[in-house]
């Protein structure tokens, strides 16, 4: 099953995936996809260099169906994170007492 890597950045939180170069992206459309496990093992071999230079955190492999090469997650919850659906406050805007 044809699998992506997700994860929070750690400077916002903002929900990407990990990228054809190694880096993390927006769009999941940009997301490299792994065919099978050794190739999911390497991308999170990569994956692991952002999370220990805290780039990162939260890093998951998802299920994506594949349609015209173009990765789309499968569960709702993954649907969601894709669509970059927030659900606080920006923090500027948070009264802290």
């Amino acid at each position: 099953m044809p699998n992506v890597l997700t994860a929070n950045r750690l400077e916002d939180g903002v929900v990407v995936y990990l990228g054809n170069s190694g880096e993390w992206v927006h769009d999941l459309i940009a997301a490299t996809v792994a065919e099978n496990e050794a190739s999911l093992a390497i991308l999170e071999k990569i994956a692991g260099k952002s999370v220990a230079g805290r780039h990162v955190v939260g890093v998951y492999a998802i299920d994506v169906d594949l349609s015209n090469g173009k990765p789309s997650p499968k569960s709702v919850r993954e649907k969601i994170r894709a669509a970059h659906r927030q659900t606080f406050k920006d923090l500027t805007e948070l009264e802290i007492s």
